[in-house]
């Protein structure tokens, strides 16, 4: 038996919006500590890692470990059918080939449920290794969707690097360049408007900016977002989701393959 009910609905409708674009099916994992999701997109590109832990529900139950297929898609046409205010609860039935999605609206006076077919997914977990990244970017997330936007309407690769006088953001296309610099800036009055920069080794790495503006969609999750990067690990750009988890996403960095690279 599976129910989960959240009280800020708005927050599954946002999380699916942010990663359904990327990922077209995926298994959800259920657990007694929360729920997670991890796929790479169709392209196998980037790699997508969603996680949501039962202290943000107001009531969480899974009895047994459980894994369900669903197509994001269709998930996120039916919760599209949820107001912004609603409750949301799902629930499952072990061996059931289907899940519920209910839909109540705060004052309790209308109440929808819709159910859905689950599919079988064959997909392997990766194991994502923890690792030292030389530079760690944390910036306001809506500064870091402009600027993916800006950039990509010039080139459609972004070269990212990091030194302690702050991050560049640089791309070159037919028309020309561009370049986008931030300096490390703490002493602001919100924290979540300061650009903090952690840097033991400078970095630079280049990006398709078609992936970056596709992980800008999470920017309504979280006020910022965290940018990690070490040569040849793929970029981890991170949107924390108010105290109970993130979705964080992997994109392997692309080699220029006009230079070769220094000590091949």
């Amino acid at each position: 038996m599976l129910e989960l009910r959240l009280v800020q609905g708005s927050l599954l409708k946002k999380v699916l919006e942010s990663i359904k674009d990327l990922v077209n099916d995926a298994n959800f994992d259920f657990s007694s500590s929360g729920f997670s999701l991890q796929s790479m997109d169709s392209s196998h590109v980037a790699l997508v890692a969603l996680l949501l832990k039962s202290e943000g529900f107001e009531h969480y139950r899974c009895d047994r470990n459980t894994s369900m297929g669903m197509n994001l898609g269709n998930m996120s046409k039916m919760l599209k059918c949820a107001g912004n205010d609603d409750i949301i609860t799902i629930k499952g039935d072990d061996g059931s080939d289907t899940v519920t999605f209910m839909f109540e609206s705060p004052t309790q006076d209308k109440i929808a449920d819709f159910e859905m077919k689950l599919m079988d997914i064959d997909s392997e977990h990766l194991g994502i290794p923890e690792a030292e990244y030389h530079a760690i970017v944390k910036m306001p997330s809506a500064e870091f969707a402009r600027i993916c936007k800006d950039i990509a309407s010039i080139g459609d690769t972004v070269v990212i690097s990091v030194t302690k006088e702050g991050v560049k953001f640089s791309t070159r296309g037919d028309i020309g360049t561009a370049n986008i610099v931030l300096r490390q800036n703490t002493t602001v009055d919100k924290p979540e408007d300061a650009t903090v920069i952690e840097i033991n080794e400078p970095v630079s790495m280049t990006f398709a900016l078609r992936y970056m503006n596709s992980f800008t969609k999470a920017t309504p999750l979280s006020s910022t977002v965290t940018i990690s990067l070490s040569p040849d690990l793929p970029v981890v750009v991170e949107y924390k989701i108010a105290e109970m988890g993130y979705v964080r996403f992997y994109l392997a960095p692309k080699m220029e393959e006009d230079e070769p690279e220094p000590g091949a």
